[in-house]
């Protein structure tokens, strides 16, 4: 083996060791590729075999990408889709439909579930903020499920699966950073996730209802509610869910009809999530203030991680780290299917220890140049990838819905009613996957109806 590809190994395993350290994510990526860059170029110009990386000029072409991350289109919605989620979050649209629905479904069995799962579908669909959607879901919900009798561990698993449905349904920040990776089209994936984005909600809702015919005692109904429903309760249920509607169909319509592009309908999103919030009389300069604050620091972290992550894969690729995981998938002679199950599962066990970020940025520009050689349909592979990353949410110990629900249930609720909560959900992602390989058109039915092509 070329000893630059022992460099290539040797920053592979260090950077996963370092990760138990708890050391920042972005510093550990920057740190440690410059670290081994150096090493790389001094032994190289020791004449240890032929180096790829010759010299730092050559070392200097990174700042190239800098250029380019900075000033690419497409990440400007990045921070539109944060604002809009963060605005909407502050807006109390969530709060009005969680109050009319748990009157609606209240009074069948798993009906509070139910209720969660509707309104986690449409904060999905409206803010794409996992950790916003996680948070909101629980304050409004947990303390009504808990006080009439559901278990804490569905109740707490229902609340962290609906909150990752934001991850998957468009508009999606995951979905626009893995466009970018991989130089394809953001309304594709768009298209592409929502019909399995949906599809999941609704495995979720039917699983609870299927708790609540096996085992009423988890899953108990609001007797009282199903005696006060009237034709009223439904229609201003209804009608509650209208501002988040015409905010799905702002940003989502204009995208999948051609009116805009995803960058122009971030902006537009942004801007109806303020009206909706001058609307319900939320908005005010605390308000503005907190949630341009809240942007920035996420906007921050992303693009701190994305700059750190765009060094470790400019120098594992100047020192022959795609041509050995490409060597490595060709030794294994997969089929493409095979192909894409080991990607999958490498992508599952990884979603244990990084959170999605990490993974969209890291692994995924290793891998794509692999899949598309085989001949694979990239959008498709692209959406099995992202439901495939919802689980990392939810398995500890990075498992980053979990902290988020944990530290806002109300007192009782324990780490382990928290994690055998989301095991059953976790289980339905999975199936979800498995039906996406075996039924292709789940992903790929929409993008041809709008494109006429099967992948966008």
């Amino acid at each position: 083996m070329p000893f630059y590809e022992y460099i290539a190994i040797g920053l592979m395993v260090v950077f996963i060791l370092a990760l138990f350290t708890g050391y920042p994510v972005a510093w550990l990526l920057a740190g440690l590729s410059l670290l081994f860059a150096t090493i790389g170029i001094t032994l190289g110009d020791m004449g240890y075999d032929t180096f790829l990386m010759t010299s730092w000029a050559k070392f200097s072409g990174v700042i190239d990408r800098f250029d380019s991350i900075m000033s690419n289109w497409v990440l400007v919605s990045l921070p539109m889709f944060v604002y809009m989620g963060l605005m909407l979050d502050k807006s109390g649209v969530a709060d009005t439909m969680m109050r009319n629905f748990v009157k609606v479904f209240g009074g069948i069995r798993g009906g509070l579930g139910i209720t969660v799962v509707f309104i986690g579908i449409l904060l999905a669909a409206s803010t794409g903020i996992v950790g916003a959607s996680v948070v909101l879901l629980a304050v409004l919900s947990m303390p009504i499920m808990l006080e009439h009798r559901y278990s804490k561990a569905i109740a707490s698993g229902t609340v962290a699966a609906s909150g990752t449905l934001g991850i998957l349904i468009p508009p999606s920040i995951m979905l626009v950073l893995m466009a970018d990776q991989v130089s394809t089209s953001v309304g594709d994936l768009f298209m592409g996730a929502l019909v399995p984005g949906v599809a999941l909600g609704l495995l979720y809702m039917a699983y609870i209802m299927v708790v609540g015919f096996v085992r009423p005692d988890l899953v108990p109904p609001r007797a009282h509610d199903a005696e006060k429903l009237t034709v009223g309760q439904v229609a201003k249920a209804a009608l509650s869910t209208v501002p988040t509607f015409g905010l799905i169909l702002l940003v989502l319509g204009t995208i999948f009809f051609g009116v805009a592009t995803p960058t122009e309908a971030s902006g537009l999103g942004a801007a109806g999530a303020m009206l909706l919030a001058a609307a319900n009389g939320k908005l005010n300069w605390k308000v503005i203030r907190e949630v341009g604050i809240e942007t920035t620091l996420t906007t921050s972290f992303i693009f701190a991680i994305f700059i750190g992550a765009t060094v470790f894969a400019y120098v594992l690729r100047l020192v022959g780290g795609d041509e050995l995981l490409s060597a490595l998938f060709k030794g294994m002679n997969l089929s493409p299917t095979g192909l894409v199950l080991v990607v999958l599962a490498i992508v599952f066990v990884a979603g244990f220890f990084l959170d999605w970020f990490e993974i969209v940025l890291i692994i995924l520009p290793l891998l794509a140049p692999v899949v598309k050689a085989a001949g694979i349909d990239l959008t498709w592979f692209l959406i099995l990838i992202a439901v495939m990353l919802q689980t990392s949410f939810l398995t500890p110990p990075v498992g980053f819905s979990l902290f988020y629900l944990k530290g806002v249930v109300p007192k009782g609720v324990t780490i382990k009613d928290i994690y055998v909560g989301v095991i059953p959900f976790v289980l339905l992602q999975i199936a979800m996957v498995a039906a996406c390989i075996m039924f292709p058109q789940i992903i790929t039915w929409l993008p041809k109806q709008m494109y006429g092509t099967p992948g966008g």
